[in-house]
């Protein structure tokens, strides 16, 4: 075929406009360097997203110029005209030349600073953003110079006020520190501009952030009003307190509500402290003033988590006020993640959220215990109802003081809530010997093995398969299980064979099976402390090949009394051999993530810990350590860990128990073993005192779970009813 034939017609994939037969040409696709202008303009585009963000760069830089005193002036929501006025250090005039070029910074020399930062900004990019996007003037005066200058950039560079005049800073009266104005806001950009609506609407986002950094920044007074107004939209002064600054912001009823929190670990490396409305105060969208190490962010994570704490003790569709200023150890944190810094990562983010939740859980129970009210008496003239003592009617002064305060009306019983766990339990209706058994048992099991403290710095969980875990189990949680358990009461142990206990959640009674429980919870413990693990040492060590022995010899055994086939009949020395040579071999893994410790010899030195207060059987070891060959996926990451870790679940949980005979001579029969006696004392303490207590404040609960795990007994107020028709 002539080659003239095969010639193609066009470019392929070259998208042509309706209408055009001309290719473009080849020359115009080669890849090109964008003009330094088009980059600046992206580059602005993304950390100066609205006038907000510029005051946000703004404020931070003044607060790191050690500025006490703040005034921001608005006009148009900031498009026209946006002014910030402090009273810090000031700028020298020779860094005026550069001081909006990109990337010139003060605060930053080398990559490596970025792990010990402790300042706001840092990149020297913010006014080099602004000035490509708007006009921007500089007046600053420092402590030692003579009279304040004043320079006006455009592009990142200086320019002349007006045509034919020099760009050189000139001399101006002024007082100490820096006035910056950003006048015509994205005047170059107009799709950007046109995308705001309403300046009214950016005003209010910029009040939301002078707000926000007037409630952290203690010493430091705010001011924030309109152009052309007399009054102010915000005015603090420097020596305010901070309930003080959030009742001048957020207004009395927020500020007469608030309760103060802190938390803190060493091993996280981070210290928390805020203030947060009780359960007295509610509004319809959860309003979270978020600061880490100093910095104004956002976290949907906390946020989620502090709704779901406070969801236990407020009505539904009920949100809170909550002002938190989370410091963290600046290695831990990575704040160059975000354009306009919004947001940051940083390392053991569940572990501390869980810590500054649990504490805020507990200061609000603690306010719920006592909680006061108000009450006014009977104003005369008040007709009292038929049947009632009239007040005050032929009673004594000192009587009329005792009972001053007391509230004389009788509370519905079917809308009291159990709060005591203490008050009566399902076992104080047994027979009265088997009762004084129990208790004998219970003192019994009160002695906890002894605990040594290592100087092991915790690990810091970095792996993908980990945290992906974390992400199933919360993505299955169900979250009115979830807060039943938060705010639940034991009542007590019903069938330790079945493993079944009754807990009070609200006025509902439920039936929880506390195997299934205790596996989930495990199963979470395993994943949170993941490479944390206490140890359980063995003291001789244990020979693995042995132990390993007694659980294959146990399952030949019931496969022979089930009359299984051939071809389901194993050697067990073959099995043991195969088993502890996988064991053996992986050694080195299963002690750094999980503690457990193999010698090369094959001897057992130590299994994980992993709650305190509770030791599983060992009579389950030999199962458990069997079921790691077979039943481990020791091919991939990620399944190999979450298989590991629900065996070893399985291994913690509490293993059923014979039920309690009627007969109190039979429950304690002299032929009983002393070591049975005394499991059943430490698994019943367990249950009440640990494991429960456990499922309070960690236990996210399943779906599958909720699916024949929890069953609803009865709903004080239906029992009510039924009674009622009796």
């Amino acid at each position: 075929m002539d080659g003239d034939a095969m010639e193609i017609d066009g470019l392929r994939g070259v998208k042509r406009k309706a209408g055009e037969d001309v290719v473009p040409d080849a020359a115009s696709r080669r890849i090109k360097a964008l003009d330094p202008d088009v980059v600046n303009k992206i580059a602005a585009g993304e950390i100066i997203v609205a006038p907000v963000h510029a005051l946000k760069e703004l404020i931070e830089n003044a607060v790191d110029a050690g500025s006490t005193s703040l005034e921001v002036l608005v006009k148009d929501g900031g498009l026209k005209l946006l002014q910030i006025t402090d009273n810090g250090h000031g700028i020298e005039k020779d860094d005026l030349a550069i001081l909006c070029e990109r990337f010139t910074t003060s605060k930053l020399k080398k990559f490596e600073d970025l792990n010990n930062i402790a300042t706001y900004g840092f990149r020297g990019e913010a006014l080099a953003s602004i000035s490509h996007i708007a006009h921007l003037t500089v007046t600053t005066k420092t402590k030692a110079s003579n009279c304040a200058w004043r320079a006006h950039y455009d592009g990142g560079k200086l320019s002349p006020p007006k045509p034919g005049q020099t760009s050189d800073p000139k001399p101006t009266a002024g007082r100490n520190g820096t006035q910056i104005t950003v006048e015509d806001l994205f005047y170059n950009v107009p799709t950007r501009r046109r995308a705001f609506r309403s300046a009214s609407d950016e005003y209010n986002k910029i009040i939301d952030m002078v707000g926000r950094y007037a409630i952290h920044c203690q010493g430091v007074a705010f001011s924030c009003k309109k152009h052309g107004d007399a009054g102010t939209s915000i005015a603090v002064q420097g020596a305010t307190s901070t309930v003080d600054r959030i009742r001048q912001i957020h207004g009395v009823g927020v500020a007469n509500e608030l309760i103060d929190f802190s938390a803190s670990d060493e091993r996280w490396g981070f210290k928390a402290e805020g203030l947060a409305t009780n359960a007295n105060y509610h509004i319809k969208k959860t309003t979270l003033l978020l600061f880490i190490n100093h910095r104004a962010v956002e976290s949907s994570n906390i946020k989620k988590a502090v709704e779901q704490t406070y969801s236990t003790f407020l009505p539904k569709n009920g949100h809170p006020f909550v002002y938190l200023s989370l410091e963290i150890d600046p290695q831990r944190v990575d704040v160059n993640v975000h354009p306009t810094k919004r947001e940051v990562n940083f390392l053991n983010e569940d572990e501390i959220i869980q810590d500054i939740c649990e504490n805020i859980r507990d200061k609000l129970a603690a306010v719920d215990t006592s909680r006061t009210f108000m009450t006014q008496t009977l104003l005369p003239g008040t007709i009292v109802p038929t049947g009632s003592p009239k007040p005050d009617a032929d009673v004594p002064p000192s009587k009329k003081l005792a009972a001053k305060g007391k509230s004389t009306v009788r509370p519905y019983e079917n809308n009291l809530v159990r709060t005591d766990a203490s008050l009566r339990k399902i076992t104080s209706m047994f027979q009265p010997a088997n009762r004084d058994n129990l208790e004998a048992l219970a003192q019994e099991g009160d002695v906890e093995p002894e605990y040594e403290i290592t100087d092991r710095e915790p690990v810091a969980c970095r792996l993908t398969s980990v945290r992906e875990l974390r992400g199933a189990v919360r993505d299955d949680m169900h979250h009115t299980l979830t807060e039943v358990f938060a705010g639940h009461t034991f009542v007590g142990i019903v069938d330790e064979r079945r493993r079944l206990a009754a807990m009070q959640g609200g006025v509902k009674l439920y039936l929880v099976d506390y195997g299934r429980a205790c596996f989930e919870y495990f199963y979470q413990v395993g994943l949170t402390d993941f490479g944390n693990f206490g140890v359980i040492r063995f003291q001789p060590a244990l020979d693995l090949r042995e132990v390993l022995s007694i659980a294959a010899e146990r399952e030949k055994a019931t496969a022979a009394e089930g009359e299984l086939a051939d071809d389901d009949d194993f050697d067990v020395v073959e099995v043991v051999e195969t088993v502890a040579a996988q064991l053996i071999e992986r050694r080195e893994m299963l002690l750094e993530y999980f503690s457990l410790e193999v010698s090369p010899a094959g001897e057992l030195l130590s299994i994980p810990l992993l709650v305190k207060g509770y030791t599983p059987s060992m009579a389950k070891l030999p199962q458990f350590l069997l079921r790691l060959g077979p039943h481990v996926d020791w091919t991939e990451e990620q399944a190999c860990f979450d298989s590991f870790l629900r065996e070893l679940a399985s291994f913690y949980v509490p293993e059923q128990l014979p039920s309690l005979p009627g007969n109190a001579e039979q429950l304690e029969a002299e032929d009983a073993p002393d070591e049975v006696k005394a499991r059943r004392a430490h698994v019943r303490r367990a249950v009440e005192h640990v494991f429960f207590p456990a499922f309070k404040s960690r236990l996210v609960a399943t779906k599958s779970l909720m699916n024949g795990g929890v069953l609803e007994l009865a709903d004080l107020k239906g029992l009510y009813r039924v009674f009622e028709r009796c």
